[in-house]
């Protein structure tokens, strides 16, 4: 293991949004910055619902209880895009 596995913190501290961007702050001072379009209910929620977040997985997590959405760090940090799957969302 080098030496920057150990220092690598991929806990949440902050999420935001801005310019269509889904941004979220790691422990690390990593900001992972991802096309909010790949996440199709946070798209499609309301300021104040993507607004209303809470730090979830022992902090490698974000869930939006008013819309039910569940994102992790690593699949953040893969670039993994909510599965294409009938959300009940119509474009």
């Amino acid at each position: 293991m080098g030496i920057l596995a150990l220092a690598a913190d991929e806990r949440v501290t902050d999420v935001s949004f801005e310019d269509g961007m889904l941004s979220v702050f790691l422990m690390d001072g990593r900001n992972i910055r991802v096309p909010l379009a790949w996440y199709p209910r946070l798209l499609h929620a309301t300021e104040e619902q993507r607004n209303n977040w809470e730090v979830s997985g022992g902090g490698y997590g974000m869930h939006w209880p008013d819309i039910d959405e569940d994102l992790s760090t690593e699949g953040l940090l893969r670039g993994a895009p909510a599965p294409t799957t009938d959300l009940g969302i119509r474009e």
